[in-house]
């Protein structure tokens, strides 16, 4: 996910005026918002060229073969880079060098070194500077890809197809815009190999790094320029290979893996890929905790990758070669029996399709266990009955088959499982309920007889069939402001009950708030893990310094805990649980993170709203005075005048004491929101608006500006009801900074259109 825009980050959202735009262009909003404007460099003279061998031979000592680990001794992926520090600095493409995987560079003169430190990473720009125990490399000159004109000719060198160090020339085509961020449009062919190496213009110089090829023609590529990579170097997020190797691994605590493959664990799911070393590939993921003793169940979501692989559930396990398993394969289900390492000791006891089993899909497998035998389920519909009960209770957990690619979420294991779907009469309320948002049928009563209508027939199942699309998309719709609505029941609740607000556990609604599927159990889960993890590096004896400085060294030096830098406006960056995923987030959601780390040391913090950066401020024990934390700059203390520094560079102003007022819960998650509309407005995602400002009124109710937004939200998504409501509250309590004559004249045309 790139996910994100550019722009200046700010306390507001991205973008000039963000949200509050639509407010001043309706004339409801009294008061203005600011904006900012950005200015461009002259592009520079270039230089008399070399030739493109002249340039290759030059820059071939400087170019790499990066080998990502797979596994055994094969590789599990190859690239390219090139030096930009003699001190061992290795730039390449995030996706080269994979979530922690090892990874080795070999040099031109043939040495192959391990790599040490994965120095800076940008997973959205596809940017990672590697650190290899070697000194007095050659760097290569980085240019300036602002000078690159378009039609100037260049060199790329890199290792397509494993062929290493070939050289390609072509020309610059163009500037695009792709997933968000600009990328320098190149007439090369790329080829697998290629990404991570290095863009030349005739002088040698550096402008980009090549990271991927088109799908329409072979001969256009596309590359990042280096200037995006600068602020890597300038601010590097190092992280040891140790701690790099465990980014989305699997808890050692929750589950064993048997047989290789890569299993990979995040906020909740988890995905395979890659042959295990068993029979027929096979490879186990068992769950550590014991399931009941019989009878119990198991099940979980399954999802292919492709229909051909084979991935499921596996149970009565001895923690090795013998085991059930009840998975599909090959487009249909079966269930079988492993007695030993090999062919001769596998049996499959059941196989065949079933009309529930959806291809392509989220499956949910059950099974029930008894002592007189096995009941296996796909989606609440029985498969199969078997009475082998030969292997024990045995170990419970997931199972791979092949070269599978598969994903997995919500794996339970107990004495009796809810169904996966609603009951016939939900589904019946459910339905009756959802009729409401559709309109007519269509020809529903013009495909009887179809066969004997001929063409006229088959004009009528098209148009049925474009019906049920329409019906589908409506009724999708309407799941997800259900969704939505159950999300932000669910805050207000939280907000409502006694004592502290839980404000992780809010944080992790507002995540929830656009992906329903999150397992905020399972998200908690992951920063509980982490606090363990702190607590543990942290002495017995540790006064409240030392404890501090724990969590310093763990997040920012050891686990690598960075401000997003290049990516800065992405909604993951306001989602909790893909800030501790990805170790990268904005300011308040690294407070926010940092400051419940700290609370389960001991530690009291609380948050500082400074206008365009948020703080924390660490509350010593003592009752000394404390220092602001930045979060975002590595947990960087400062003083006051170090503040007023800071916000003297965001703002062009001076710092008053109330700019440095605490804040609590319902601040934070109001600004959070906030951040969200933003961008939401930005991309003039109207249904994204409408959530985020559900949300924040429910944590702010008296926010006015918040309300005529939402008004004007659902008046332009049809709700003429809820913008009616909206614009009375705002007439029965009059705030000061609405004009409420512009929302009379509202009301009055509104109702008049009904």
């Amino acid at each position: 996910m790139a996910r994100r825009g550019a722009g200046r980050r700010g306390s507001t959202g991205p973008g000039a005026g963000g949200p509050a735009a639509v407010l001043v262009a309706a004339g409801l909003l009294a008061v203005g918002w600011p904006g900012s404007a950005a200015g461009e460099a002259p592009a520079a003279a270039p230089a008399r060229p070399d030739a493109v061998e002249q340039v290759a031979a030059r820059a071939r000592e400087s170019v790499v073969t990066i080998r990502s680990s797979g596994r055994g001794e094969r590789d599990g992926g190859l690239g390219t880079g090139f030096v930009v520090s003699p001190d061992g600095l290795i730039a390449t493409n995030y996706h080269v060098i994979g979530d922690g995987r090892p990874v080795s560079v070999e040099l031109a003169d043939g040495s192959r070194h391990d790599v040490v430190a994965i120095h800076a990473s940008e997973r959205a720009a596809d940017l990672a500077i590697v650190r290899i125990a070697r000194q007095g490399l050659v760097a290569l000159e980085l240019g300036d890809p602002a000078t690159l004109a378009d039609g100037r000719e260049v060199v790329a060198l890199g290792n397509p197809h494993g062929l290493e160090r070939s050289v390609v020339s072509g020309r610059v085509s163009g500037r695009r815009e792709i997933d968000g961020r600009t990328m320098i449009q190149l007439a090369i062919p790329i080829e697998p190999g290629n990404s991570g190496g290095p863009l030349l213009d005739l002088e040698g110089r550096v402008h980009g790094v090549v990271t991927m090829k088109s799908l329409v023609t072979p001969f256009l590529g596309f590359a990042v320029g280096v200037d995006q990579l600068a602020p890597l170097l300038e601010n590097p997020n190092p992280v040891t290979m140790d701690r790099w190797l465990t980014i989305g691994a699997i808890d050692p605590r929750e589950w064993t893996v048997v047989g290789g493959a890569r299993w990979r664990q995040r906020a909740g799911r988890i995905s395979v890929e890659g042959a295990g070393s068993g029979f027929g590939g096979r490879s186990l993921c068992l769950a550590v905790a014991e399931p009941p003793e019989l009878p119990h169940e198991i099940a979980v979501w399954v999802k292919l990758d492709d229909e051909a692989g084979a991935a499921g559930l596996v149970f009565g396990s001895d923690g090795g070669d013998r085991h059930y398993g009840f998975y599909p394969s090959a487009g249909g289900l079966r269930l079988t029996r492993f007695d030993g390492p090999d062919v001769l000791s596998w049996a499959i006891l059941e196989d065949r399709p079933s009309a529930a089993y959806r291809p392509g899909d989220w499956n949910h497998l059950r099974v029930r266990r008894t002592a007189e035998g096995i009941a296996c389920l796909v989606n609440d519909v029985p498969v199969f009955a078997s009475a082998d009960a030969g292997l024990g209770r045995g170990r419970v957990g997931l199972a791979k088959f092949r070269d599978t690619k598969a994903e997995f979420r919500g794996f339970a294991a107990g004495r009796d499982l809810p169904p996966s779907r609603p009951d016939a009469a939900v589904a019946a309320r459910v339905v009756a309920l959802g009729s409401t948002a559709l309109g007519p049928e269509g020809a529903a009563e013009a495909i009887r007889g179809l066969v004997a209508e001929g063409a006229a027939g088959d004009a009528a199942l098209l148009e049925r069939a474009d019906a049920l699309e329409r019906e589908g998309k409506v009724l999708r719709g309407l799941a997800r402001e259900v969704q939505a609505r159950r999300t932000v029941e669910a805050l207000e609740r939280l907000l409502a009950a006694d004592g502290p607000v839980d404000l992780y556990g809010a944080a992790l609604l507002v995540s929830a708030l656009d992906n329903p599927e999150l397992d905020t159990g399972a998200a908690r889960g992951d920063l509980e893990r982490l606090a363990a993890d702190v607590a543990a590096a942290a002495p017995a004896e540790a006064d409240e310094p030392a404890r501090l400085a724990v969590l310093d060294r763990v997040l920012f030096q050891e686990l690598g805990f960075h401000g997003s830098r290049g990516d800065y406006y992405n909604r993951a960056n306001s989602h909790v649980d893909e800030v501790v995923d990805d170790r990268e987030g904005i300011p308040i959601t690294l407070a926010v993170v940092y400051m419940e780390l700290a609370r389960r040391q001991g530690l009291a913090m609380e948050g500082v709203g400074l206008p365009g950066h948020f703080l924390v401020r660490h509350l010593p024990g003592d009752g000394g005075a404390g220092a602001w934390i930045d979060v975002f700059d590595g947990a960087k203390r400062l003083d006051r005048e170090g503040v007023a520094a800071l916000y003297r560079g965001l703002r062009g102003a001076e710092l008053t004491d109330d700019l440095l007022a605490p804040v609590g819960p319902r601040p934070i998650l109001f600004r959070m929101l906030n951040n969200l509309l933003g961008i939401a407005s930005r991309d003039d995602d109207a249904p994204a608006m409408l959530r985020y400002l559900d949300a924040m009124l429910v944590v702010d109710p008296e926010a006015s500006r918040e309300r005529v937004m939402r008004m004007l939200m659902a008046k332009r998504l049809g709700k003429t009801d809820a913008a009616l409501a909206d614009a009375r509250w705002l007439l029965d309590n009059g705030p000061a900074d609405i004009d409420l004559e512009a929302v009379r004249r509202f009301v009055a045309d509104t109702e008049a259109r009904r």
